[in-house]
């Protein structure tokens, strides 16, 4: 008699034991540290979240682009951030073997999305009619962190940002900064997860930051309220806001209790100026945009590295790598298997066939890679065109047909539901 379809293990694991064996990523000497290859299952998961987020912010009205991972130093120059980053900068790359050190014309890997979004702002003229612009973009960044601090997923040197930049109107910032608050507070949920905390994070004594003080006295002010405006406790830290304005942090904790930051909002006034970006006003005269910076689930990285956590690898079946599989009982039932794997397929779904070994291995083998659902086709079932289907937490639903049971498991998974039923 096979083992009931969930695990065993009750070992609560971090995410980089749970990565090995779940096959979520790999970290190769030969690659270097930081740089974490994303395994088929990983890259499944991240692939319908980066979906899904992608599709709640075209809805919200940004537009998407790509932009390149490397520009100029003296982009970089401009921007503040070689000044700001330099020593977590990888080093300048130039084509001339005697071109100088600081030659402003060699190709440096970026820390960051921001110049490259203004770029695409001031690709041409704006007019008041066209605010708030929302650019967004899943963009690779490179930091050059120290090989002893990087590990897992959490700190790593290549970094895959959900970013996006609003440029708009100083009176319309309030309001973007709330619609980052309302997405966060859709997506998160949806993910599984929420915050642990929210932080106002503020200009501290010393020299570094860009900008007037006026400036960051509104820019404060306005992510104060609108944090009030949501309703949700924070704190507020001086000395952590970016070099260029304030923000708003959201943060998650892992399993040691160590806190960082996924999701963050915040306003610049710095930016636009030194990029000397404008829009034309009703009356015809320049103006200069608000920059509001803002990221809805960080790095994909340190994401999947905390949903990791959170589900001890037993993702919602949305975004679960292998959303179904489906193991015949007998050799005689192969055929019957690959006919509802491929109609399975078909509909959306991520599935596959287990034919190796005993159906008892078989199911044991899905329980350890926590697969949400899981399809047995006996003889019977293979002769009326049914399933038996049976669930990660040990249920087991009667012999349905085929239509039926690719119908539930859709179902859940268009819902985005953290159960298994509907």
């Amino acid at each position: 008699m096979p083992r009931p379809f969930h695990s065993q293990e009750h070992t609560v694991k971090d995410h980089r034991r749970l990565g090995r064996d779940l096959e979520i990523y790999h970290a190769d000497p030969m690659i270097g540290a930081g740089l974490p290859l994303w395994l088929p299952a990983g890259a499944a998961a991240r692939h319908a979240i980066e979906e899904y987020v992608r599709e709640e912010e075209r809805l919200a009205g940004y537009q998407h682009v790509y932009s390149p991972p490397l520009a100029k130093r003296q982009m970089y120059q401009r921007s503040g951030h070689l000044a700001k980053f330099a020593d977590d900068m990888f080093p300048a790359m130039s084509d001339d073997p005697g071109a100088a050190a600081d030659d402003p014309e060699a190709l440096m890997l970026r820390p960051s999305l921001c110049p490259h979004h203004a770029m695409v702002f001031g690709s041409r003229g704006r007019s008041y009619r066209e605010l708030p612009v929302r650019v967004a973009e899943l963009g690779g960044m490179y930091r050059a962190e120290r090989s002893g601090v990087v590990g897992g997923l959490s700190r790593v040197r290549a970094i895959s940002l959900n970013d996006a930049h609003v440029f708009c109107s100083l009176d319309q910032v309030g309001a973007e900064v709330a619609l980052v608050l309302a997405m966060c507070g859709r997506i998160h949920p949806a993910l599984g997860f929420a915050a642990d905390g929210y932080r106002l994070s503020l200009r501290g004594p010393g020299a570094g930051y860009l900008g007037a003080d006026a400036d960051w006295v509104r820019a404060e002010s306005l992510l104060r309220d609108a944090l009030v405006q949501a309703g949700v406790p924070f704190e507020e830290a001086p000395g952590e806001a970016a070099f260029y304005g304030p923000k708003i942090d959201i943060q998650v904790r892992d399993l040691a209790g160590r806190e960082s930051t996924l999701a963050t909002v915040q306003v610049d006034f710095a930016q636009p100026e030194r990029f000397d970006l404008s829009y034309t006003e009703r009356d015809g005269s320049p103006a200069r945009p608000v920059m509001v910076h803002r990221s809805i689930v960080g790095s994909m990285e340190r994401l999947m590295a905390h949903l990791l956590e959170v589900h001890q690898g037993a993702f919602p079946a949305w975004y679960a790598p292998v959303q179904l599989a489906v193991a015949p009982v007998g050799e005689a039932q192969d055929g019957a298997a690959r006919s509802f794997a491929e109609q399975a397929l078909r509909a959306g779904l991520r599935a596959s066939v287990s034919l190796d070994g005993s159906l008892g291995l078989r199911i044991r083998e899905a329980a350890q890679r926590k697969v949400p659902y899981l399809a047995v086709i006996g003889s019977r079932e293979a002769e009326s065109g049914e399933v038996s289907l049976r669930l990660r937490d040990g249920r087991q639903l009667p012999p349905m047909p085929y239509a039926e049971a690719l119908a539930l498991v859709s179902g859940v998974v268009a819902s985005r539901s953290r159960e298994l039923l509907p």
